[in-house]
């Protein structure tokens, strides 16, 4: 592995960064499963929080009416999160956190915090995006997990920040077979080698164009952009403009998985892609549309 590569994921992103909350940082566990357990004890998924819901559960009892049912759009970064974690109990990350006290985020927000916590410690670490059929086999749902290089095995870990129990292997060294990646996904999809229908997003979109989305959400990730789920590449914000695409332009898309197979033999190329190609670097946003890239051909 080179040194380079190793360095840049110690880096933090806007979202990663760990800013004054570095030293407190550095004095958590360091023990990968007492960290992801410390996370998990800190918030509830929606998903979590909505099957209270329908079972008159204890989590639905004790979260407050007037709370957020989804806090994602509003602690986008970690520095939002772990504020919001002291203002609501004092003690910060605390394995005894009261439900009312918990936010409410999925495994986005998650993985970016348990990475800023490794990378305040030194370690190297990547935010990934795909599909977890651990989750769910029938249909396997979009998921963020974390990449950590174990310098003593000088291989990179698969962390799910989530604590979710997998079989036949542990949350803090899951094979890699077991999770879909974006990249794998998207090849397969288009080779025929698996329906589309098997994978599934959280949000309103789906098809092909969903795993385009998703595509770039890994993409960007490994590039120090770590971004939310409303936000897409402007040329194909929307599914018609995905719909409308040329046969070069799916290639691309295709070239681009290609490369993301094998992030760190192609890194150079994927750092030059994000530097230098416009759809593939720029995001619209719900704030940011269009009207707003007036220097795109759009």
């Amino acid at each position: 592995m080179r040194e380079e590569i190793i360095e840049f994921y110690k880096k933090i992103s806007m979202y990663t960064n760990y800013s004054f909350y570095k030293n407190y940082f550095i004095g958590l566990p360091n023990d990968l499963k007492e960290l992801t357990k410390l996370v998990n004890d800190n918030y509830i998924h929606r998903i979590t929080l909505l099957k209270s819901y329908k079972r008159e559960g204890k989590i639905s009892k004790e979260y407050p009416w007037y709370r957020y049912r989804c806090e994602d759009d509003i602690f986008l970064t970690v520095p939002a999160i772990m504020g919001e974690l002291f203002r609501l109990d004092a003690r910060g990350l605390t394995h005894n956190r009261q439900i009312k006290d918990k936010l409410v985020i999925t495994c986005r927000y998650a993985s970016i915090l348990l990475a800023s916590i490794l990378k305040a410690k030194g370690f190297s670490v990547r935010v990934r995006s795909g599909f977890a059929p651990y989750i769910n086999e029938e249909r396997y749902p979009d998921h963020w997990i974390c990449e950590v290089w174990c310098a003593d095995e000088k291989r990179w870990i698969l962390v799910d920040a989530d604590e979710i129990e997998i079989e036949g292997c542990s949350n803090i060294d899951i094979h890699r077979e077991k999770f879909y990646f974006a990249a794998e996904a998207w090849l397969d999809v288009r080779h025929g080698k698996i329906s589309v229908d098997k994978f599934l997003h959280g949000s309103h979109i789906h098809g092909l164009s969903m795993l385009a989305r998703t595509l770039f959400f890994d993409f960007h990730s490994l590039m120090h952009d770590e971004v939310s789920y409303l936000f897409f590449p402007t040329y194909i914000d929307t599914e018609d403009e995905f719909d409308h695409l040329s046969i070069e332009e799916l290639k691309r898309l295709d070239d681009l998985a290609i490369l993301l197979l094998d992030v760190d033999k192609n890194f150079d190329e994927l750092r030059y892609l994000f530097e230098n190609d416009k759809n593939f670097r720029c995001m619209n946003t719900p704030l940011i549309s269009d009207k707003d890239h007036l220097e795109l051909e759009i």
